[in-house]
């Protein structure tokens, strides 16, 4: 039995939203150096400012501008930055504060080591030299002596206001197939398509997943399948994809391999895109060193007749 696999897998994607008026405000008051809560109807201040009073739901339109120095509230300390997050050294996770704000707005605090940070610590903005709008316009804070620094007085109302932000968002992962997949990929390292049947109900699942998903029982007998099989349903992509370098249009299909009672999913090449059929019978395509097929394509068989394979459209 091969070793089981493992691999570190990436999801990442940006994010693209548009802004109200409220956090429009508190993100153009960022870049200008100015940071801005909202009054709720019962006379509190929230920093972050929100659009709705979290207690009565009234809609909150009333801008205040609080200071940029403050008290920590609490922290927690974070020996190991990861990609991405504000400051590449180790620093504490605080939530601050802000003079004239009743809320506590989280972000990195500067300091030398977890034995110089403490609950009730005054700390300030520390303001990035480039701002554009965004949280990331406070770089960190830092900690500071002396009393209150004072609001600039800024009403709220700014030109070229942002209105709409892009947040990547992204995942890193370790990925473990588990014993059916690896089964399944160390197969196709040699070119052959392994699935493994159930042993009450009999069919044979491709990829393997380790249990039938209907009757729920281990599957462990090994049944290779195909190669050649037949599309039972597909789609035509008009997209061009990042990284992906195929012409389009293209297409992407259901192959129900011979032997196999569930389709995989596959890419379908040497035919036109416009020719391509339900009850098509194709073959994979492998390229050099590639541990899976590249693509399918026609076989020259006839087509499938429709009862062969309707129950995996």
């Amino acid at each position: 039995m091969p070793e089981v696999l493992t691999a570190p897998l990436t999801l990442e994607f940006p994010f693209t939203r548009s802004l109200g008026p409220v956090q429009s405000a508190f993100l153009t008051g960022l870049r200008e150096r100015v940071v801005l809560g909202v009054r709720t109807t019962d006379g509190r201040t929230l920093v972050p400012p929100v659009e709705y009073d979290p207690v009565t739901a009234d809609e909150l339109r009333d801008l205040v501008e609080v200071a940029p120095t403050g008290t920590v509230t609490t922290w927690a300390w974070n020996p190991e930055p990861r990609r991405g997050q504000p400051l590449d050294n180790p620093f504490a996770w605080v939530l601050v504060r802000l003079d004239g704000a009743d809320t506590a707005l989280l972000h990195a605090l500067d300091a030398p080591g977890p034995d110089s940070v403490r609950t009730g610590q005054r700390v300030r903005v520390r303001w990035a030299e480039t701002r554009t709008g965004a949280i990331t316009d406070i770089a960190c804070f830092e900690p500071c002596e002396g009393p209150t620094a004072e609001p600039s007085g800024h009403s709220g109302e700014f030109e070229d206001a942002v209105t709409g932000i892009v947040a990547p968002a992204r995942l890193d992962y370790t990925y473990g197939p588990g014993r059916a997949q690896t089964d399944h990929l160390a197969a196709l390292a040699e070119r052959r398509t392994v699935g493994e049947r159930c042993p009450s109900c009999h069919k044979v699942y491709i990829p393997p997943r380790g249990a039938c998903p209907t009757c729920g029982v281990a599957t462990t007998d090994h049944v290779e399948v195909g190669p050649a099989g037949t599309v039972t349903t597909y789609c035509i992509v008009n997209i061009k994809a990042k990284n992906l370098d195929i012409e389009v249009p293209y297409v992407y299909a259901h192959i129900a391999l011979d032997g196999a009672d569930l389709a995989l999913h596959g890419r379908i090449g040497g035919i036109p895109y416009d020719q391509v059929r339900m009850g098509l019978r194709v073959e994979p395509v492998w390229t050099e060193g590639s541990r899976f097929p590249d693509h399918y394509r026609p076989n020259g068989e006839p087509d499938a007749d429709y009862d062969t394979y309707k129950e995996l459209v």
